[in-house]
Parts: structure tokens; C-alpha cells; sequence
């Protein structure tokens, strides 16, 4: 019998886990320009998975190609790459667009000899083809414009394409793109203002399925279909413990019954970890308080991991405020899911009372959690009322947004619920609110809680009349199970009454993320953590 050995060569479908890879391919074929960030490469492959491809070679990954749906509207009209590619997350795809469109195509130099480019072009036609869509629209570089502009051989880039075409001055990227069967419709101008090779401009390429008829108007329609998950929140009494095990064993018996009910996340409030200070026998400063905290750390994140694994739940454990690694005291969201991993979310804006009261600093990174279930995102309390963040979220793939809180009035919890509701409407995708009740006298901070915790959703015909999949009874102690059908977001994305995703104006507005933000400078009236008195906050 022959050996039998593993293809040496495969062009497959990109994965969440390639988005590494996928950066320093990028990184080794475009040296000097700026690459894309984690949370973009996220993006395009959870924005539409059957869009994006790689070839690995003998296991590493030497192409990469990314695509979207557009409307033939939008893909056959001039445009740019920040507004077609929806800022590079691949955020403007539209699951009932009619052309596929292509965002990025990169080969590494080494491997070119194996047609890994043409093998790329083949997974898209074939996509093409089995979608029944129109064909494949992109922007062609046409990376030795400049120099042919400079030795005055053109005058602009739509006589260097004729000549291209005509074969009186080569183009590698064109002549190869003209070889695969695309057709010039013309110049993109200022396209790509970074391409210097290109000065910009790009050649609007297209490539029709011969087995489509062009003049045969065919409506693609969302399946609704059922793609369902299952949600459990907490809204946990703040309750006095008398050591570690019952803080933990109080903690299990939510988990326990979420698991019961075949939920798939269970999601736990803010600061719902600061019972741990209730069995200290002596008054803590704040900077003791944070001390104590830091020590639970390690052991709290072990058993929700443990937790989930036995139970079989995603767990959001709401967030607990810790020394990291890098010495600042942040309020951390750990989320240990049922597969053992275990991610870790900082809140990114500390309330003024936050700031003051425990000296806790705002993180500097958000990005989606891949989970069996698809991508999700966790906005702690405040976070959720800066709509930057949730679109971030939502551009990398996000459908569900976690949401722990911890509020003292209502007028607190009503700013975070408001958020919450504009977030889940603005960004199509749902929203899970938890928050605590009750008090815990002795541990400041915690003298009153106010919460009505509950699962927000869209408001469109699939989803509940009020927007609201379910919730429960204002400061009350209760575990609420709500299913969501994550294919309604989508039907709600391509064919809502409203589409708020595809509607964006990409021409005139963007978030731009900074990786390595400035510190900020100490204010010169700035006290030491909880020497005044404590002022009202939450959400």
C-alpha cells in the first residue's frame, strides 16, 4: 500500500486563529506600509467567514485574500478603499450584495513560483459560482505608475493603463490581473492615497460569471434560518461571606443552575468579587482593599475556569478590580469559557468615582473574544456609553455584548440601560446587562445597589415589540434566560426595516484606534486615592 502523506499545498478558508499569520505575511510583502490591525483581519474573516481565504504551504500561510458582498451599486460606482472595505474590517459587507468584491490579495514573494495567486482567484470564482453571484469587482494597483509618471512615459494613470493593455509598458500586478480574465472598467482615482507606487489610484478590475445572466435582476434574500444561543444574567445580592469557598460556592450555584437550563453564557456583574472584602476583620485603606483583592485574583480566575469546564458554560465573570501585571489597579472582566481558554477584558473608562476612590486606570486594548458561539465583546458598565467602542466591537465581528454593571441609584442604572438599548439598536447586534443588588455594609463603595438586569435586543419585526428579550424585577436577586437567534441579526443587517451597519457614511466619518496611547500627565490638584469623601457613580 502507497504511504499516504498531507497535501503540501492548500488554499482553505482563513480561521480566527490564522489572524497572526495573516499580519506577518502582510508585514513580509508590504515592508514600510502600515499593516492591518488583529482586530481588522477578526473583522473580515467574522464578518463574512466564507469570504476569505489563505494557501499554507508545508504549514505556513504564504497567501492571503479578503472579500466582501457589495451591492452592485455600490461596487460598479467610484469609491475608495476606507469606504468599500468598511475601514478595513470588512464591516460593509452585505450578505444580499450581488458582486463580490475584493478587499486584499497578497502573496508571498518566495512562493510565487506556485501560482498561489491564481489558486486564490479560483477560490473566489468558485464562491462566485456557488452563490450565483454577478462576479468579482476589486482595485487593481498599478504599482509602476510613478516611476513610468516620472520618466514622463504617461502624462496620467488612465494613459498608463492603455499602454499597459496594450503592451508598451509592463505592469506585473495589471498583466497579471489581465491574464486572470478581468476587465478594466477604469481609474479609481485616489483609491488608496498611501500607494505611492500607485500614487493613489487604482484600475477598477472586474471579472462576470459566465453563469449568471447580467441583464437577469435576482434578489438574494437572507434565510431565516435558526442559529440560536442561549443567555443567562445574574443579578447577584451583594452578600456578607465568611471566606473564599462561600464567596465561590454562592458563585456555583448561578453557574449550576444557567448549566441546568442549557444556557450558553452566564454573565455575572461589576465588582460582583467585593464580598471578598467583607470577611476582613480590620477597616482597609483603598490601596489595602486593592491588595486584598489582587490576592483572590489567581485563585477567582482557576475556579470560573473550572467552573465553565464542568458546566459546560461560557462564563463572563463580570469584573473584578486587580493590580496587573504592569503594576496599574484596573477593573478586569475575566471570561473563561467551557473550552478551558481565558480572556481578559479591562474597562477602558473608569467612572470619576472609580478614578478617584480606588486610583483604577483605563485600559488601553478592546477586541472581540472568538467563543464557540460566534465572536462577543464585553463593554463594562461605563464603556457601554461610548458608542466607539460597541462599533469596534461590531466592526470585528461582535453580535452579542456583554455588559456588567454595578450602579448605586437609578438614575445611574438608567443612563447604562438607555446606552445599552442605543448600542444593541445602532450596531444591530444584542446587548446583555448584569448588574448587583443589595449592599455590603462595611466594604466601601458598596452602601446601595439599584438593577433591573435584562437582554436587550434590536427593534425591528424578528426581535421583541420593546426591544427587550427578557428582564428582571427591579433589585431583586434572579437568574434570566432569554434564546436570541443570531440569523435575525443578520436578516436585520441586509433587509431591516433600518440598516444602520450599511448606511454608515464611510466617506465622511471613521473611528481610528490608537494603539500606544500618550500618559497623561498627573493633574497638579490630584489627591491620593480615597482621601476625600466618596461621591456618587455607576454607570
Amino acid at each position: 500500500m502507497p504511504n499516504r502523506t498531507a497535501p503540501r499545498l492548500e488554499v482553505r478558508n482563513a480561521r480566527p486563529g490564522d489572524v497572526r499569520r495573516i499580519l506577518d505575511l502582510i508585514g513580509r510583502v508590504y515592508v514600510g506600509v502600515e499593516n492591518y490591525t488583529p482586530g481588522m483581519i477578526r473583522g473580515q474573516i467574522n464578518n463574512f467567514p466564507d469570504g476569505q481565504f489563505v494557501a499554507v504551504y508545508e504549514g505556513e500561510i504564504v497567501g492571503y485574500c479578503a472579500s466582501s458582498r457589495i451591492d452592485e451599486a455600490v461596487a460598479l460606482s467610484p469609491h475608495d478603499w476606507e469606504t468599500i472595505s468598511g475601514n478595513g474590517y470588512g464591516s460593509r459587507h452585505d450578505a444580499t450584495g450581488d458582486w463580490l468584491y475584493g478587499i486584499e490579495m497578497v502573496v508571498a514573494a518566495k512562493q510565487r513560483g506556485l501560482r498561489i495567486g491564481r489558486r486564490l482567484y479560483e477560490a473566489r470564482r468558485a464562491l462566485v459560482e456557488r452563490l450565483e453571484l454577478k462576479g468579482i469587482v476589486f482595485a487593481g494597483r498599478m504599482p509602476g505608475f510613478a516611476r513610468a509618471l516620472s520618466r514622463r512615459r504617461v502624462a496620467d494613470p488612465d494613459e498608463y493603463l492603455e499602454k499597459v493593455q496594450a503592451g508598451k509598458v509592463r505592469d506585473t500586478t495589471l498583466g497579471f490581473q489581465l491574464k486572470n480574465g478581468f476587465q478594466p472598467l477604469g481609474i479609481l482615482k485616489d483609491y488608496l492615497p498611501e500607494d505611492e507606487q500607485s500614487k493613489g489610484h487604482a484600475v477598477h478590475m472586474v471579472w462576470r460569471n459566465p453563469y449568471v445572466d447580467p441583464e437577469e435582476s435576482k434578489r438574494f434574500r437572507v434565510p431565516r434560518g435558526v442559529n440560536g444561543v442561549r443567555l443567562a444574567t445574574v443579578q447577584l445580592q451583594a452578600r456578607p461571606v465568611k471566606d473564599f469557598d462561600e464567596f465561590l460556592s454562592n458563585i456555583e450555584y448561578f453557574v449550576d443552575v444557567a448549566a441546568d437550563y442549557d444556557s450558553d453564557f452566564v454573565v455575572f456583574p461589576e465588582l460582583f468579587t467585593l464580598s471578598l472584602l467583607s470577611f476582613e476583620t480590620e477597616k482597609l485603606t483603598p490601596a489595602q482593599a486593592i491588595d486584598r483583592l489582587t490576592e483572590h485574583t489567581a485563585p477567582l480566575v482557576e475556579a470560573l475556569s473550572t467552573l465553565a469546564l464542568a458546566y459546560n458554560v461560557n462564563i463572563i465573570g463580570g469584573s473584578h478590580p486587580t493590580r496587573t501585571d504592569d503594576g496599574d489597579i484596573q477593573n478586569v472582566a475575566y471570561v473563561c469559557l467551557r473550552d478551558g481558554s481565558i480572556h481578559a477584558q479591562e474597562k477602558i473608562h473608569p467612572t470619576p468615582n472609580e478614578a478617584y476612590w480606588w486610583n483604577i486606570k483605563g485600559g488601553d486594548e478592546i477586541g472581540v473574544i472568538q467563543t464557540d458561539c460566534g465572536p462577543i465583546g464585553v463593554l463594562i458598565c461605563y464603556d457601554s456609553e461610548f458608542p466607539e467602542l460597541a462599533r469596534r466591537l461590531v466592526d470585528e465581528g461582535a453580535r452579542i455584548i456583554f455588559t456588567p454593571f454595578c450602579t448605586d441609584t437609578r438614575q445611574g442604572y438608567m443612563r447604562v440601560r438607555y446606552c445599552c438599548q442605543a448600542r444593541a439598536v445602532e450596531n444591530q447586534c444584542y446587548v446583555v446587562m448584569s448588574g448587583n443588588v443589595g449592599n455590603l455594609p462595611g466594604v466601601d463603595n458598596m452602601d446601595i445597589q439599584y438593577a433591573q438586569s435584562c437582554i436587550i435586543t434590536p427593534c425591528d419585526f424578528p426581535f421583541a415589540r420593546d426591544g427587550i428579550a427578557a428582564e428582571a424585577s427591579e433589585n431583586i436577586e434572579a437568574l434570566t434566560i432569554a434564546d436570541v437567534n443570531l440569523d435575525d441579526l443578520t436578516w436585520a443587517r441586509a433587509e431591516g426595516t433600518v440598516q444602520n451597519l450599511g448606511d454608515r457614511r464611510f466617506d465622511l466619518y471613521r473611528i481610528d484606534w490608537t494603539r500606544a496611547p500618550q500618559e497623561k500627565p498627573e493633574p497638579s490638584n490630584a489627591r491620593v486615592a480615597g482621601s476625600g469623601p466618596k461621591q456618587p457613580g455607576g454607570g
